[in-house]
This record gives C-alpha cells, structure tokens and sequence, in this order.
C-alpha cells in the first residue's frame, strides 16, 4: 500500500505564529505508532531528503508527523523560504519546546481529523542537530515519549553563545546576524535568544534531560560532522541511561543530502543506513531495548 500525505495542516500554537505540519502514514484505518521529527537550526520541514525519511518509516508501517517550529523564519505560504526574518530573531528554545508541545497535543486530541490511524500509547521523537537537543530536553519532561533518536545532535546549547566583548556588542546593539550560506540572507538573531536562555538555564540543560531519560535513545552521528562535533553523541552517549550508538563512517552532517533534494534521487548510502537503522530501532520492543542498554551500562 503506498503511503498517503497530508501538508501543511496548520496548527496554532502558543506563540502567535503557526506550526504548519506534514502526515505520511498508510490509510488503512489501523492504529499506528507515532513518530514526530524536528528540524535543525536554519532547518525546515520540507529540506533536503526529510520527506522521503519520512515515506520509508511510514511504509514501514508508522505514522510520520514533520512540522515547521513557528518561529523557524518560514510561512505557510512559503515554507521552504526565510521571508520570515523577525520571526527567525525573536526564535528561542522554550518557544521551540513550546511548539513541540502543541504539535503532540494537537494529535492526540479527540477531534483530530486522523486519529484512527494513531496509537496515542507510542510516540518516538526524531531531532536533528539543535532539533535533536529539544527532543531530548521534551523526552525527558514528557512520560508519553516511549522512545528517542538523534541525528548529529548537539549536547549543549549554551556554549553555542558568544562570550565576553563579542556578547557585549551583542546586547548593546540588541542584533546580530547570521549568513544562510544557501541563500545568502543575513539572519537576525535578537538578544533575547540570549537573555531567555540565561533565563530558562536549567529547563534547557541537555545534559540533566539525557541523565533523566526513562527510555531507549538512539544516537546516530557522522565520522566527518563538521558542524556538530562527534564528541557530542559521545557526550550523549555518555550520559544517556539506555543509549545505542550509531556512528556512520565518512557521513557529514546531513549524512550526504543536500538541498532541494529531487524525488527521482538515489538517497546516499549513509543516509539510508540511518534510516534502516533508525526503523529497526523502532520495531523492538521498547522495554527491551531500555534493559538491554542498561544491564550493559
């Protein structure tokens, strides 16, 4: 059976700015186990190969929600576009944590118009890059979340702040900017990203989330990441209770997507390999993987 899709369906969130959102899932009326994806930083919903990822893992009989954080500097109108450069500066991570919620929460509301195809009993969270740190920040805060698999993520966000005559300028300007080496756009970052970081330290601790973890977490990370250093799946791993590791050799960042990706494209090998492994993960049984990673710790 091939896999339907629904796009764009929008969601409105808590911060004043729409989440429009993506299902893949086989319509056979059947209840399936939940699978949400979150994109990276200057990342989207509909970059690179994320659709197919997602096409593979519905095929393999789960439902595959992607979606847009609202402030993410896209529109629904134009969702692979940044046109939304203000929304794109005054982004945060509580407001990325706060999408996430209500992108769980409008699923699992008894008026969802696909609900019959849910099995709101198992949901796994996919993150990569700085999605991969808010999934493991949501996973620990959330008991629905049965498993969690992160792709090149980072382990740490406040070191991803500048420090000393750099942050100076920075609060002193209220501004500054980022080139999208896609497009060549500078993207605003305002200083609250700052300030609410300071501000919401220990609710953003990736390390404190990752030690506080009660499920299986799959970490999948590149031999040749330049953006994302090796050593912060290491990290991970480390203070995970149940992790699998799954370094992929000579895999960069994206593990060898590019964008626009076009349909009729052979997927890279590595990226398949995530893939593979990623659905195989899914499959066992949850309980299992936790005892086995943990009786092995």
């Amino acid at each position: 059976m091939e896999v339907s899709k629904e796009q764009n369906i929008i969601i409105e969130g808590r911060h004043n700015k729409p989440i429009p959102m993506d299902l893949i899932f086989k319509d056979d009326g059947k209840p399936k186990p939940m699978v949400i994806f979150c994109h990276g930083y200057k990342g989207f919903k509909d970059w690179g190969a994320w659709d197919k990822m997602g096409e593979l893992i519905a095929e393999a009989g789960y439902f595959f929600v992607k979606f847009n954080f609202s402030h993410n500097g896209t529109s629904p109108e134009n969702p692979t576009e940044f046109y939304q450069i203000e929304a794109f500066g005054d982004n945060n991570y509580t407001i990325e944590l706060d999408d996430l919620q209500s992108v769980i929460d409008s699923l699992l509301l008894p008026t969802f118009k696909f609900g019959q195809h849910l099995d709101p009993s198992d949901i796994s969270l996919i993150g990569h890059s700085r999605g991969g740190g808010i999934t493991v920040l949501k996973s620990a805060q959330d008991k629905r979340i049965t498993k969690l698999i992160t792709l090149a993520s980072v382990s740490d966000f406040g070191s991803r702040f500048p420090e000393g005559k750099k942050l100076e300028a920075w609060e002193k300007k209220g501004v500054q900017y980022i080139v999208n080496s896609r497009t060549g756009q500078q993207l605003p970052h305002h200083y609250q990203f700052y300030k609410n970081f300071k501000e919401n330290k220990e609710k953003l601790n990736i390390k404190k989330a990752a030690q506080k973890l009660k499920i299986p977490h799959l970490i999948a990370h590149g031999s040749s990441d330049t953006s994302v250093s090796i050593g912060e799946a290491g990290n991970l791993f480390e203070w995970s209770p149940a992790p699998k590791l799954l370094l992929v050799e000579n895999a960069d960042h994206v593990f060898g997507v590019s964008h626009p990706w076009k349909e009729e494209q052979e997927l890279p090998k590595e990226f398949k390999h995530v893939i593979n492994k990623t659905i195989e993960f899914l499959n066992a049984d949850a309980e299992d993987l936790y005892a086995e990673y943990a009786d092995n710790d």
